[in-house]
């Protein structure tokens, strides 16, 4: 009987090992500060962008971005992939121009993103 709770014990922490999700340390940064304000909004474009310098969170986001479009945000927490679609939304209906920027460095072939933009070109961020 122990063997068979230990087995399911073991079963349960190596299924949720942090390895599967991305880390929720930034989970908790204001976005609508971030979004509605350029002067903290652009460093951040820019750090994705390889064209600045990168904050903490920025250098996070920008190691898993790529995979994150590829995979569906599969390894992001529930609040990852709201605050994704927010700032998604907010870039392709407030600034395109960086959106397309984005777009070109992370999915060139347009293999990803097309669905953020059908469904969240309508969206006010």
């Amino acid at each position: 009987m122990k063997v068979i709770v230990f087995a399911c014990l073991l079963a349960v922490v190596v299924s949720a090992r942090p390895g599967d999700k991305y880390t929720d340390r930034y989970d908790n940064v204001d976005l609508n500060e971030i979004l509605n304000n350029r002067r903290l909004l652009v460093p951040y474009v820019k750090c994705l962008l390889g064209q600045g310098k990168c904050t903490p969170d920025g250098k996070e986001l920008k190691s898993h971005i790529k995979e994150a479009l590829e995979n569906g945000c599969a390894k992001c927490t529930e609040s990852q992939r709201v605050a994704t679609r927010q700032v998604i939304g907010h870039l392709i209906n407030k600034e395109s121009a960086y959106w397309n920027q984005l777009v070109t460095k992370y999915d060139s072939q347009r293999k990803y993103v097309a669905k953020y933009e059908s469904e969240l070109r309508a969206v006010r961020a």
